[in-house]
């Protein structure tokens, strides 16, 4: 990867750590719908006047289609299960919970033939998978398997959104692509919002959601897409190995969240997993398709 990949992956592996911190505040006192709504609403009107001067709405809306499907898997259908997820799970959790992005997003390209399993790689996704387990069975109990559920089926979306994004939306202006999404989130969200409009916000919610927009939502993922275009699909979501031990550290120091056995059993197996079963395969045939395994 260049440097300019390198600059854009250490970026992306701190500031998609961050979230997991600012859900877990905001979701204290706001419901998760609205947090998505708010993030989603505002992280459009800050890109909305950009996008119009360049023009690149209207190429975007074009593709509605692949435009509808990522907006679904990415945002509007994981920002609300993560939320949901995060007013019963701790956001350190949270974080390593969604570590397994790469080895799905691994499972996946190879069922749809642009990669396939070697010895490596099976060993790497059982031993993934083996440390969700050790830091679910550890750690949890019976109750909080729904928002355990809920964390998986967030890993799946962000593990299609990227294979989305090359396969169908890649000759797409990238500001297009982000304004138009969070525009469709928001509206997706907008009929329910009157139903959740909370009576009062703390400043501590109101400050996570803005950042959540501004940070983590606006500048991430213009920064996302261009880790894409320099890196491939698979690359890019290599950031989650990071992201897990950023989001892990701020629970810890910030929200003085416990650092358990399950943890420290299960994050190392986890990251070790996906290294080993994101590997390229020896035998993938070289182009474009091979890279997204790699």
């Amino acid at each position: 990867m260049s440097k300019r990949g390198w600059i854009l992956f250490l970026a992306l592996s701190v500031i998609w750590g961050v979230p997991y911190l600012l859900i877990r505040i905001a979701v204290a006192d706001i419901d998760p719908l609205m947090v998505a709504f708010g993030r989603t609403s505002i992280g459009a009107l800050l890109l909305l006047p950009i996008a119009l001067r360049e023009k690149v709405l209207a190429p975007a809306f074009r593709q509605w289609k692949p435009l509808l499907l990522f907006t679904l898997v990415e945002i509007t259908g994981p920002w609300l299960l993560l939320g949901h997820a995060e007013t019963r799970l701790t956001s350190s959790t949270a974080g390593l919970l969604i570590a397994v992005v790469p080895m799905i997003g691994a499972v996946i390209l190879t069922l749809l033939g642009h990669d396939r399993f070697g010895a490596r790689r099976l060993f790497g996704l059982g031993l993934g998978f083996a440390g969700v387990a050790a830091l679910v069975g550890l750690d949890f109990q019976m109750s909080n398997l729904p928002a355990v559920g809920a964390a998986a089926l967030t890993a799946i979306g962000y593990a299609i959104g990227p294979i989305i994004i090359d396969r169908k939306l890649g000759g797409v202006p990238p500001m297009g692509v982000v304004t138009a999404s969070l525009i469709v989130a928001a509206l997706l969200y907008a009929p329910f919002a009157p139903f959740y409009w909370p009576a009062q916000v703390t400043a501590a919610a109101a400050w996570s959601v803005l950042a959540l927009a501004i940070f983590c939502t606006a500048i991430a993922f213009l920064l996302f897409f261009a880790l894409i275009a320099e890196a491939g699909p698979a690359r890019a979501t290599v950031i989650t190995y990071i992201n897990p031990a950023v989001a892990l550290l701020l629970g810890v120091l910030v929200l003085h969240e416990p650092l358990t056995i399950g943890m420290a059993i299960g994050f190392p197996l986890v990251i070790l997993g996906s290294i080993l079963g994101t590997s390229k395969s020896p035998k993938a045939t070289p182009g474009k398709d091979a890279a997204f395994a790699g």
